[in-house]
């Protein structure tokens, strides 16, 4: 099995590979390779790897600009500093991160869910734009600040801090604001999660993102969900679905989901 390794710190480097090796005692490391630069130009060069570490941030830039530059035809774990809460927030897509530094137990269970997911015949490695997507907009704080809203023939920008909560009604998703309006929006929640801040935004249930700022009051509310008092009511009460009161908590705790 070949594993490509693309880290700029040397020793982390090295206690990576010694910890691989203890799981995998008979594996073919690529690298440590450690600019964006020195990886693609590997990659076009040589058969592709079963499996790749890629540290967020090297050298030369972010390891996300591989993807743009060399085809990833493989799974890829990222290894970073960055906070944990970012990461579990998009543990999806069959790639894995790993937060510095990074330990052993983690790193095995990571190998472990490579091999559950990419060890079988009918599953292909490609790391889905869709992540990497997420995971750069994670990083770079490049969140959606603002939305263009139609009001009769005219288009005005909405900015986030004015919306109360977004919300979805017959297949369509409209908005309410702080001054108590309503608009529809060309846009679908699963959207609207990926493209705001998670810290400022969350899904209460299906129907209903919510503006942690819009919040003046949290209701013990029947079979064991939460109401939500809003800085301006909407007709319907909004809730907090069951599965989603523990997430919900720590949300506005303000740590780890």
């Amino acid at each position: 099995m070949k594993i490509l390794i693309v880290e700029d710190e040397p020793l982390a480097a090295e206690k990576l590979e010694a910890m691989i090796r203890e799981y995998l005692p008979e594996v073919d490391v690529a690298g440590p390779f450690d600019s964006i630069r020195q990886t693609v130009g590997w990659l076009k060069k040589n058969d592709i790897p079963e499996l790749a570490f890629f540290d967020i941030q090297l050298a030369d830039g972010l390891s996300f600009e591989i993807f743009e530059q060399a085809d990833v035809s493989f799974p890829v774990i990222f290894t970073t500093a960055f906070d944990e809460y970012a990461l579990k927030a998009f543990k999806v897509n069959s790639v894995d991160y790993l937060l510095k530094p990074i330990d052993k137990e983690e790193l095995h269970s990571s190998l472990k869910k490579y091999e559950r997911l990419f060890k079988q015949p009918d599953k292909q490695g490609k790391v889905s734009v869709e992540a990497i997507d997420k995971i750069y907009r994670m990083i770079t704080k490049n969140y959606r600040n603002r939305f263009l809203i139609r009001v009769g023939e005219h288009l005005r920008p909405l900015d986030v801090t004015d919306v109360v909560y977004f919300y979805s009604q017959q297949r369509a998703t409209f908005v309410l604001t702080v001054a108590g309006k309503n608009y529809d929006l060309d846009f679908t929640l699963d959207q609207l999660e990926q493209d705001l801040d998670p810290e400022l935004f969350f899904r209460v249930n299906r129907g209903a993102l919510v503006r942690l700022d819009a919040i003046r009051d949290v209701l013990i509310y029947s079979g064991n969900r939460l109401r939500l008092k809003l800085v301006n009511e909407p007709d319907e009460p909004v809730l907090v679905s069951r599965e989603r009161v523990g997430m919900f908590k720590q949300w506005l705790e303000g740590g780890n989901t």
